[in-house]
């Protein structure tokens, strides 16, 4: 797992269903940046991030990581950030030029990566659902998936065109989709939600965002 030396491929360590590895892998394709992809696997032999090999390169233990421009680069947020200001004019641009509306992209971005799947990520619901089993695990997910989303319905009304911050794709779209994804496993419905609805279905139909699905990933265990 030694980081690439400059101007390699980026590497990004991934795993099929993280959420936050999904904002990465979405960034990148929208950019247009090709990559090589290493997958963590997050639950076999109790966790590849815990191993001492990975821990080397990410003290946090956690996916993603990005190896690029001979650095290293952890937290999704960071990483989107870091390729929208290294490659300003690569592909799509993930922040509006409006300040406005860029702090409104940010702020909804902020809400989910924040606020909402902090709550019920892999190392929290184990935590929990130690403690008082599944039950109690998965009414706890929806609990914060719901006052998540219910926040950003209405916070996105005010600023949605086509998707999230008018009709350019933003990094509130980036953080939206996988979020969705996580609120249906826990047998959400989020038809409830008509404007994120709306935008998620104009999403699923950009070439980006079907190859950075979880489906389409090397690892995915009905692809690996």
């Amino acid at each position: 797992m030694a980081a690439e030396a400059k101007g390699d491929k980026p590497i990004l360590f991934s795993y099929w269903r993280s959420s936050c590895s999904w904002r990465v892998r979405l960034a990148l394709a929208l950019k247009g940046i090709e990559y090589e992809y290493r997958a963590v696997h997050l639950v076999k032999d109790g966790g590849e991030q815990l191993k001492e090999e990975f821990a080397r390169l990410n003290p946090m233990k956690e996916v993603p990581l990005l190896l690029i421009d001979g650095k290293s680069i952890a937290q999704s947020l960071a990483i989107i950030e870091y390729l929208e200001e290294t490659r300003p004019n690569a592909g799509a641009r993930l922040l509006p030029e409006d300040p406005y509306l860029r702090a409104k992209a940010r702020q909804l971005a902020q809400i989910i990566v924040s606020d909402t799947q902090p709550l019920q990520n892999l190392r929290v619901l184990n935590a929990i659902g130690a403690k008082l089993g599944d039950e109690e695990k998965t009414k706890w997910a929806k609990q914060w998936i719901t006052l998540g989303l219910e926040g950003f319905e209405k916070e996105v009304s005010s600023v949605a065109g086509k998707y999230c911050v008018g009709d350019s794709v933003s990094i509130a779209d980036i953080c939206l989709v996988p979020q969705l994804y996580n609120a249906r496993r826990f047998g959400m419905d989020v038809s409830q939600f008509p404007t994120i609805s709306r935008i998620e279905k104009a999403l699923s139909e950009l070439p980006a965002f079907r190859a950075a699905h979880p489906d389409a990933q090397p690892d995915c265990p009905t692809t690996a």
